[in-house]
């Protein structure tokens, strides 16, 4: 049973609350900076996926709102809480965190620095968490319409990337490790937007917009069959669910459904975690359309 700190509570719930009126979208995080609330379907193996259908608490990521009704239930139910994460890839910022990592023994403020010259990019002013460790958390903002894939040390050592699907552990949040605060002067800047540069490093290849047009639904569909078989560790479930929604887009998402299943499968997901990932993709494009 975790031990409760209602001081630290109140505080992370505060905190909470006011990074929800930024359109931030949060949830209550134990102090080993995991998601409070357990899932309610953890002992029943056979479940269905669900990314809080149930309407029940304890999904993650997928709990993270900027209701304050809802945000107060959940640390309600969550007293133990001791901070909150924020959740990346939604409106209105549709956050990306570049985590700066210190605990590699690498220098990833100089990698960074490295790939900007290299690739011709500046970071701007925006938001920066400092952590616990000595790292730091830099807050961008990306367009609506890219999904930007989480992943550790892929860009460079010490460089992990919080995006679709991910969280932040927000300032003024309380872990095993210490406090998390913002930087001088950088409490009260939105988050920047991301440098193009830096963007393409993030995200896979954009869909083509100059395809003749006499591709066939065919066509297109194998094109995006073998880009999730191209994936690597890591990739797999942000190609998919990236294939995914561009054939909802284009019309042909359900004709798709078994060879993009097959395609993932392949790569390593299991057969229920690439059908989730699909019917996630479903319901995001429907969304829009």
């Amino acid at each position: 049973m975790a031990t409760i700190d209602r001081q630290a509570t109140t505080l992370a719930l505060a905190h909470a609350l006011s990074a929800a009126e930024r359109g931030l979208a949060v949830i209550p995080l134990s102090r080993t900076k995991l998601p409070a609330l357990r899932s309610p379907h953890r002992d029943d193996p056979a479940a269905p996926p669900c990314h809080g259908e149930c309407d029940r608490f304890g999904h993650g990521v997928y709990d993270a709102s900027t209701d304050p009704r809802r945000i107060r239930a959940l640390f309600a139910a969550a007293p133990w809480a001791t901070g909150y994460g924020i959740a990346c890839g939604l409106e209105p910022h549709h956050l990306i965190g570049i985590d700066l990592d210190t605990k590699s023994g690498t220098d990833s403020s100089a990698a960074l620095r490295e790939l900007a010259l290299r690739h011709l990019f500046t970071i701007p002013e925006t938001v920066v968490v400092l952590t616990p460790s000595g790292g730091r958390h830099l807050w961008l903002s990306g367009p609506p319409d890219v999904v930007v894939p989480n992943s550790a040390s892929r860009l460079a050592p010490g460089i992990d990337i919080r995006g679709a699907g991910g969280y932040l552990v927000g300032p003024g949040s309380r872990t095993e490790h210490g406090v998390y605060s913002t930087a001088p002067g950088t409490a009260q800047l939105p988050p920047a937007p991301c440098p193009t540069s830096l963007l393409r490093l993030l995200t896979p290849p954009p869909r083509p917009h100059n395809t003749p047009t006499t591709a066939t639904p065919g066509q297109q569909g194998q094109g995006l069959v073998q880009f999730v078989l191209a994936a690597h560790e890591g990739q797999r479930n942000t190609r998919l669910f990236w294939a995914a929604c561009r054939a909802y887009e284009n019309g042909f998402g359900p004709q798709l459904t078994e060879a993009l299943v097959d395609a993932a499968v392949r790569t390593g997901l299991t057969e229920r975690e690439a059908r989730s990932t699909i019917t996630s993709a479903s319901r995001m494009t429907s969304h829009r359309s």
